[in-house]
């Protein structure tokens, strides 16, 4: 009688887990290494992780190659709303001068899937929601955020600017304790939260007890977020996912500055409370990877020419295959990837244009298929006019792209 009991609570329980309601908050913490992190004391990211996961993960791109992205921070940020590295979302710097608002970013596609989402930003920069989500944009699909607490900034009469830089902490400290207040109250379907105290430490201070201490209170900064979700879980039928990450490292000898490709400054990490992991997120997962991800979590599908061209792979639930390569010897291309199925074809395409950057359609041909067990294939390429220049892997709703390329340029 006891099981029986037990068994019904459990399938009580799975039921109301699947018609909850999903939601998710984002954070990033600016600008902290993977080594800083690991070292000091932060509870409320213990936490968190101890009810998923927290793993090392990286940016900037595939080095040395056509996606080597720079390790600077709205690049890094654009990163992770676009699923895509900078050579499609065409951010290579702070001045964020032209991005190609093609690739759509996650508010974006999760409004184009549900209109009635509701959505929030609470940043202690005010370029993540005016420049990067470019709202009230058309090129940007002319979204409107339905929350945004941001530009504090600029607002000297209540945070002067100071050499020391502490008014930036207590704008963290502004921007946080509102976004805790207001998950907790409003529970918006999608938040973005940044924090960027930890970033100005260490370009003033280094790898120093200042960074340190500032990692220590954005993770008090963290708490309140984490909070506020552990509140609305317990009160509301809704299934949060959160996850914090950085969006680059820091340099080697003092730790002060970072945008080149040392492996410090490459290797970021993450934290999640989700318990469906898959075998990527103890596999160096890569920042586009955050994206695809939490539109898994909110059961968004991607539309279709979008879905082609997303660099990352959840982390989350199944997984299939990823880390697509391709190469080109002799009429034959050659592409191999990491295969986690067990079985299964997959079929492989190719296209000798890129309009999709511009707005435009590409013309995909098919090559043929081979057993996604396999981890490579061979085709040989049909004669005529036609120089690969896009390669698309699809097994049932998956798709893995790469470009044909030689260093950093494409053939």
């Amino acid at each position: 009688m006891v099981k029986i009991k037990l068994l019904i609570v459990i399938i009580i329980n799975c039921t109301l887990s699947s018609f909850a309601q999903k939601k998710a908050v984002f954070i990033i913490l600016d600008g902290i290494p993977a080594d800083v992190i690991e070292s000091v004391e932060t509870p409320a990211l213990d936490e968190i992780s101890k009810a998923g996961g927290y793993t090392r993960a990286y940016t900037g791109g595939r080095a040395g190659d056509f996606s080597e992205t720079p390790t600077i921070s709205a690049v890094g940020y654009n990163s992770l709303l676009t699923g895509t590295w900078a050579n499609k979302h065409n951010v290579w710097g702070n001045g964020i001068k032209d991005p190609n608002y093609h690739y759509w970013n996650i508010f974006r596609i999760a409004r184009h899937k549900d209109p009635s989402l509701k959505t929030a930003i609470f940043s202690t920069w005010l370029d993540n929601r005016t420049k990067l989500i470019g709202e009230g944009l058309d090129e940007a699909g002319n979204i409107k955020m339905d929350y945004a607490f941001d530009g504090f900034e600029h607002d000297q009469k209540n945070f002067p600017h100071t050499r020391d830089r502490r008014y930036i902490f207590d704008i963290d400290e502004h921007v946080s304790k509102e976004a805790g207040r207001y998950i907790q109250a409003e529970g918006p379907d999608l938040s973005w939260v940044y924090l960027e105290f930890t970033d100005d430490m260490g370009h003033k201070y280094g790898d120093s007890d200042e960074m340190y201490e500032a990692v220590r209170k954005a993770d008090t900064q963290v708490k309140r977020i984490w909070d506020a979700l552990k509140y609305r879980e317990a009160h509301f039928s809704e299934d949060w996912m959160i996850v914090i990450t950085t969006d680059h490292g820091r340099e080697d000898k003092t730790g002060k500055g970072h945008g080149g490709q040392s492996e410090r400054e490459r290797t970021i990490w993450m934290v999640t409370n989700s318990d469906d992991l898959n075998e990527s997120f103890s596999q160096m997962p890569a920042m586009v990877d955050i994206m695809p991800s939490i539109l898994k979590h909110m059961e968004i599908e991607v539309p279709g020419e979008l879905a082609a061209e997303i660099d990352g792979v959840s982390f989350i639930r199944d997984l299939a295959a990823k880390d697509l390569e391709a190469n080109i010897a002799d009429g034959v291309l050659y592409l191999k990837w990491k295969s986690y199925a067990e079985k299964g074809k997959a079929r492989f395409y190719i296209s000798g244009t890129n309009q999709f950057k511009t707005g435009g359609k590409d013309e995909y041909m098919e090559l043929g298929e081979a057993g996604i067990q396999s981890g490579q294939a061979q085709f040989k390429l049909p004669n005529g006019d036609l120089k690969p220049f896009k390669v698309l892997m699809r097994f049932e709703r998956i798709t893995l792209n790469t470009w044909i390329s030689k260093g950093n340029k494409k053939l």
